[in-house]
């Protein structure tokens, strides 16, 4: 750990590891920010299973972000620092709860901030149910590459792979491929050719996150071993077929429409995973006045340097109307 990631952590008034009971399994959660007095910011991260860049191992090292909000950093269960065999019993609705868990027990430890939800791709499914549950403890939704419905089955993605370059035979399998029948195999083909001949998960010409240095700094993090950083990627989540079954049929349109409390959505101008058209036409015709759509060009389903700059942006905003108490 460099010098000026251990000046960031020294200056900080609150980092620390907690070990929170979360729909009934005690995981870490780290909690850090410079002011005890700033809003939170729970993190809800993609995958399901992926946590980055926001994760257990981060400490120090967004102090743009510390330096503003106290950041709470949740490695959901099954994967990083609280790698666990998620099996085919575990469902949407387990990690909906583990997440009420969280929010309950971070408002114990700050019964006077307010607190908001930054979600991504699949973190954005469960701040949507939350939003509900948890309305009049939540006062805000930041969620980036919102999942709606439809995702991978939709018009847009056979439309953009049959104006790529992908051969012809896996184009074949994936028209054949819907969400009934749909096989993990077939899920990770769509993936690959979405990555590999389209934008819709990083656009070539949009500006690129600083993967590297997030990928030393949680290697060299004084939280996390290594086989935590290995389990970011290969994880408990391999052999779960329960979630993406259930993520297929998904639709959050109602729930979304008639949220009670604010709610951003930030979306890639390519992203066509998590539709960013789906997106901008629910917000434009739900007529609720909590409901907000911002599109970041050059962009696609995973946040480049644009998409992080532009989160921060809006934490910015949704939050500082609403400062904690002190």
């Amino acid at each position: 750990m460099n010098k000026q990631r251990k000046n960031v952590i020294d200056g900080n008034e609150i980092s620390q590891i907690y070990n929170f009971d979360l729909g009934g399994y005690f995981q870490k959660v780290l909690i850090e920010g410079k002011s005890r007095k700033n809003p939170i910011i729970i993190t809800l991260h993609g995958g399901p299973g992926t946590p980055i860049p926001f994760s257990v191992g981060c400490r120090g090292m967004f102090p743009l972000f510390t330096d503003n909000f106290i950041m709470v950093y949740w490695d959901q269960l099954g994967c990083g620092i609280n790698n666990y065999k998620i099996d085919d019993n575990f469902k949407i609705k387990t990690f909906v709860d583990m997440t009420c868990d969280l929010i309950t027990e971070v408002k114990k430890i700050f019964p006077d901030n307010k607190i908001y939800l930054f979600s991504t791709s699949w973190g954005s499914v469960l701040s949507a149910f939350v939003s509900d549950i948890k309305r009049n403890e939540v006062n805000g939704v930041l969620a980036c590459g919102q999942i709606i419905k439809d995702i991978f089955f939709n018009g847009e993605v056979l439309e953009a792979l049959e104006k790529s370059n992908i051969p012809q035979k896996k184009l074949d399998i994936i028209k054949r491929t819907n969400s009934e029948n749909a096989s993990s195999k077939e899920l990770q083909l769509i993936s690959s050719c979405l990555t590999k001949y389209t934008d819709a998960y990083n656009n070539k010409n949009g500006r690129k996150s600083p993967m590297f240095s997030v990928i030393k700094g949680l290697l060299t993090s004084p939280d996390y071993k290594f086989k935590d950083f290995k389990a970011i990627m290969a994880n408990g989540y391999m052999g779960n077929n329960s979630l993406w079954n259930e993520l297929l049929k998904t639709d959050l349109t109602d729930i979304l429409s008639n949220v009670k409390i604010p709610y951003v959505i930030v979306q890639g101008d390519t992203d066509i995973v998590a539709s960013t058209k789906t997106a901008r036409e629910l917000v434009e015709g739900s007529d609720n006045g909590n409901l907000k759509f911002y599109e970041v060009k050059n962009t696609g389903h995973f946040p480049g340097a644009d998409m992080m700059e532009k989160i921060f942006e809006e934490m910015i905003e949704i939050t500082k109307q609403t400062k904690a108490a002190v």
